[in-house]
């Protein structure tokens, strides 16, 4: 019997890479590797968490898009597998979002969410 693989995907916008390799420069940081996580927490239940790393430990599920190498741990990866981390400009000024389709919920700060 053939196992079946699935395809775990995560994608980062043109607008999100630039912004990320312009704090990075911003920050002295050569060929930066961004971490994004979901954690436990928040009003909906679980929140992401996001920051820059120098490490890729065993486990993780590596990006690479417009220069930018994004890493996911295992725990984080069934949350967020087939989302978008973008960059959006309002009115109210500009912030990275992350469009995810796994969400079934919400709520009104924008940086947490629930699953189910």
């Amino acid at each position: 019997m053939q196992e079946q693989q699935t395809t775990m995907v995560f994608r980062v916008s043109e607008k999100a890479a630039e912004e990320i390799l312009k704090v990075a420069q911003e920050n002295n940081i050569e060929n930066p590797i961004l971490r994004v996580r979901v954690v436990p927490g928040g009003c909906s239940g679980f929140q992401y968490a996001m920051g820059f790393d120098d490490t890729i430990e065993e486990g993780d599920h590596v990006f690479e898009q417009g220069g930018v190498k994004v890493v996911i741990d295992a725990f984080s990866m069934p949350y967020v597998n087939g989302a978008e981390l973008d960059y959006v400009v309002d009115f109210m000024g500009g912030g990275f979002t992350i469009r995810n389709p796994n969400a079934s919920g919400g709520c009104g700060c924008g940086s947490s969410f629930s699953c189910g």
